[in-house]
């Protein structure tokens, strides 16, 4: 039954968990903004099949599309993904949707955070972002889970848990000021502790360079398992990731766990520059108020912006001379699941990638 909960979830007992925890389905969201997509969105609908597909092979996947697009994406979307009718403003349910917390009996609830779409009226990306806001209420309503509705401006984006009393983020983000400029970083820290029932917090300093949402932590870095994290790495001096990405580097080698730990780092190579084409610019519709998809900007991609799944992980890949190198490393990292590359500029050019269009949903009590 659905119900909004005036307390918190670490006074109930609910913890945030790791992404390698097992699921008992994956959310997306359907692409359609011809002001953020190009084309009509219709190369990223392709792509967002695409990535459908692969995470389907691993659990369950439910596609949230709005009145106007339903019949198109169910006939392009397999009959193994679940088709649900929902109004939204964009496409990135990492962000704008919930965040699950999960009991030691197997519960499941969700946690509803403010979204302002990256900034509000100070930075944000697209305005007005209502619809957006509301995506955590309808899927915790079609799942009869039970919601926390949080008291400060947060995007799943910007935070990764080790499931044992970590949270890895980067200052960034959640201390910028389109975010929640009345609150002080402490305050921040105690509002995440106890909605996410976490007990260190390890800050990096910076996200990835170009990154349009203020520095994300999932394009920058991820956890494999407790103890065990990856960071997007450039050995090129000349880049300017190369001194944000020694920074998060030199933060985690030194940082301790929760529980004590000293962090195994793996790093894995970015992309060369990928950056945006004449005619990909010239397919996005010019609207004020949006941003704007430029010729010859520089886009955030990364490798480390991929989602776990149940024995498997999907990965972006570019068509770049590094992919090899990253699926293989990464296949190293993770020998007990299945890597699968997705070919991903579809979803960079609106600004992301595949963890920032998707949000797992945590495997709760059976029957």
């Amino acid at each position: 039954m659905y119900t909004t909960f005036e307390s918190t979830p670490r006074y109930d007992g609910f913890r945030m968990p790791g992404e390698f925890e097992p699921h008992t389905k994956t959310w997306m969201l359907w692409p359609e903004r011809s002001d953020n997509w190009r084309m009509g969105a219709k190369p990223a609908q392709s792509t967002f099949v695409e990535v459908a597909n692969a995470i389907a092979q691993f659990e369950p996947v439910s596609m949230g599309v709005s009145r106007a697009q339903f019949q198109h994406a169910r006939q392009m979307l397999p009959p193994q993904v679940r088709v649900v009718e929902l109004s939204y403003d964009d496409a990135w349910i990492r962000d704008c949707g919930p965040t699950f917390v999960i009991n030691d009996q197997g519960e499941v609830r969700g946690i509803d955070w403010v979204f302002n779409a990256w900034g509000g009226l100070v930075n944000g990306l697209y305005f007005p972002w209502d619809q957006d806001d509301l995506v955590p209420q309808k899927v915790l309503n079609i799942e009869e889970l039970g919601r926390y509705r949080a008291p400060i401006v947060l995007e799943g984006g910007s935070i990764h848990v080790d499931g044992e009393g970590t949270l890895f983020t980067t200052a960034e983000c959640l201390l910028d000021e389109g975010r929640n400029p009345a609150l002080s970083q402490a305050e921040i820290e105690t509002v995440l502790a106890e909605y996410l029932a976490i007990d260190k917090i390890v800050w990096l300093p910076r996200g990835v360079f170009n990154d349009e949402t203020n520095g994300h932590v999932d394009n920058i870095m991820t956890v494999a398992r407790p103890g065990e994290v990856i960071v997007t790495w450039t050995d090129d001096p000349q880049d300017p990731q190369y001194e944000i990405s020694r920074e998060a580097y030199e933060v985690l080698v030194h940082a301790q766990d929760a529980r004590g730990r000293k962090l195994k780092v793996h790093k894995i190579h970015q992309p060369d520059p990928v950056l945006i084409s004449e005619e990909e610019s010239q397919g996005v519709d010019a609207v004020d108020g949006t941003l704007p998809r430029l010729a010859g900007d520089r886009m955030a991609a990364s490798y480390i912006n991929f989602l776990i799944v149940n024995n498997g992980v999907v990965v972006p890949t570019f068509r770049d001379r590094h992919d090899q190198a990253a699926l293989s490393a990464l296949q190293e990292i993770f020998p007990e699941r299945k890597v699968v590359g997705v070919y991903a500029k579809e979803i960079l050019l609106g600004g992301g990638n595949i963890h920032c269009i998707t949000q797992q949903q945590p495997l709760g009590k059976v029957g």
